[in-house]
């Protein structure tokens, strides 16, 4: 299986340009603490959404100086809700956002977080209401450099589609079908968890 995950993705890499992309600064090998904090935020506002939605209230964030955890954590929730509404489901993602930008300042930043071994920040970041296995292992892998792959609807089409394996696994168990066959390199998991959204986002057909 891991000649046909390879195959995929050297030949999905010909069609896609990570640079490109919206995930051009999600892949980036070295990013800055605030870079990484813009990460945690799209996390929240990509559930549920199309990317153009999530630049949108990034946008909107940047225009008012409040695209930090430590300024939504002191923005009111009414405020926040008026920014990040064009990402769609706002009432419900401001409070989301307000939570993990709480528990991020309440560990003293990110600087600190990164401190904190992966298997105990996983289940910090479960218990953040808002934050699912998806949400948490993208904030680990994108933002926090961690060795964790993610599995969402386009990694199961992937599955699916390419017969990698069954599709109606768990989460953890298709995760952990992943860490196990794919080479173990962060940046190798995020580019090809980037090529697998991309690939089905622009309707892409490789045959293997």
């Amino acid at each position: 299986m891991l000649d046909k995950i390879l195959n995929f993705y050297y030949r999905a890499l010909k069609n896609i340009k990570i640079e490109d992309s919206q995930w051009r600064l999600w892949c980036k090998r070295r990013k800055t603490l605030r870079e990484k904090e813009e990460v945690i935020i799209e996390s929240i506002l990509t559930q549920q959404t199309n990317w153009n939605n999530v630049e949108r209230a990034m946008n909107n964030l940047k225009n008012a100086r409040r695209d930090s955890l430590d300024a939504i954590d002191k923005l009111s929730l009414r405020q926040l809700k008026f920014l990040i509404k064009p990402a769609g489901f706002y009432q419900i993602k401001a409070t989301y956002l307000k939570n993990v930008a709480r528990f991020v300042v309440q560990n003293g930043g990110i600087k600190n977080c990164e401190k904190i071994p992966t298997s105990s920040l996983r289940n910090q970041l479960l218990k953040i209401k808002g934050v699912g296995p998806e949400t948490a292992d993208s904030i680990l892998l994108y933002a926090f450099n961690r060795l964790v792959f993610v599995i969402d609807a386009y990694t199961r089409r992937f599955v699916e589609e390419f017969q990698i394996t069954n599709a109606e696994m768990s989460y953890s168990e298709l995760q952990q079908y992943f860490m196990k066959k794919i080479p173990r390199n962060i940046f190798f998991y995020q580019k090809i968890h980037a090529i697998i959204v991309l690939y089905y986002k622009n309707k892409l057909k490789i045959s293997l």
